[in-house]
């Protein structure tokens, strides 16, 4: 099974969905996004395949994020900012042939196992 870990280094619960996967025998190919940044194709297959939407990616606890969801922002204004700024995806997302979760709680990244 291919295993894709989105992850930020400096958030715990990103790290521990790092630990989690590992402790289970699995080697995820890690994508760190703050470095790569992100690209429109792969932001929208994981909005559907999460099945949260744009929305459900944004990480509420960036003061952008929650501006532009309490503003109501469309999706395509969404993909923009995420775009230009990274870090206002929700982390750790995990990625695999079952589906697509963001692993908040951390228990949920065991859904696509």
């Amino acid at each position: 099974m291919t295993v894709v870990l989105y992850h930020n280094p400096k958030c715990s619960t990103s790290r521990n969905a790092l630990a989690l996967l590992r402790d289970r025998g699995i080697e995820p190919t890690v994508v760190e996004y703050l470095k790569t940044g992100w690209d429109r194709a792969t932001l929208e297959r994981l909005a559907s395949r999460t099945g949260v939407g744009m929305a459900g990616l944004m990480r509420r606890k960036e003061a952008e994020a929650k501006t532009l969801l309490d503003a109501g922002a469309d999706d395509d204004a969404l993909l923009a900012a995420a775009l230009a700024q990274p870090i206002l995806i929700e982390r750790p997302i995990v990625e695999t042939d079952k589906g697509a979760v963001v692993g908040r709680p951390l228990e949920r990244v065991l859904e696509v196992l």
